[in-house]
């Protein structure tokens, strides 16, 4: 089996010019893509802003967490606010680099997508880690193979990404999807508890 076969088998077949111009996603393929950060934070932010807050001050921290929630809301408005814009003004696609290019020339334009990249990094990074430790955790007889199960992971999320983002998006999707249903059953059931006391 050579190189381009191993390639072919594990990428898919690779797309012509012409068929990446109409890889397109729906909004429902397309939401879970975009907002991946947003429910990532979701899914591990209050235990590491606990984490960082019992550190200096203790448990009480478990009585303030709850203040550190406005200004995340306020930053989440803000990011939709200014995804809306960037929608609206480049409807064929604009990203960072580009929508920074037009507006305030190359040097912001080369840092703002620099930032980007670290941003990716660090996301990935802590989201796969806590995903891993959530694991350890519910099976402790995995604790020893916590760095393997990363690079497993990570190893999936690379390669899934270089699938194309009509696959990515589909596969990456139904979790992130099972994920808000969940977080919507635990809020129900929440909600119940406290009413019937």
């Amino acid at each position: 089996m050579n190189f381009s076969r191993i390639k072919s088998f594990l990428l898919g077949r690779a797309l012509s010019d012409d068929q990446i111009s109409h890889e397109k996603l729906s909004v429902f393929w397309g939401l879970p893509i975009m907002s991946s950060d947003a429910i990532s934070s979701v899914a591990y932010g209050v235990e590491e802003i606990l984490l960082a807050l019992i550190l200096p001050i203790g448990m009480l921290a478990v009585n303030i967490v709850w203040k550190v929630g406005p200004p995340i809301l306020i930053l989440l408005l803000l990011l939709v606010f200014s995804f809306t814009q960037i929608i609206n003004h480049y409807p064929n696609g604009g990203g960072s680099y580009i929508v920074t290019k037009e507006n305030f020339g190359r040097r912001p334009a080369l840092l703002a997508a620099s930032c980007l990249v670290v941003d990716y990094i660090m996301t990935v990074a802590v989201s796969v880690s806590s995903s891993t430790a959530a694991i350890a955790a519910m099976f402790p007889v995995l604790e020893p193979y916590k760095v393997l199960i990363s690079l497993v992971c990570l190893s999936l999320i690379t390669l899934m990404n270089l699938r194309g983002i009509s696959e990515s998006s589909k596969v990456f999707g139904m979790p992130t999807y099972l994920f808000i249903l969940s977080m919507v059953i635990t809020i129900i059931a929440g909600l119940i508890k406290v009413k019937s006391g």
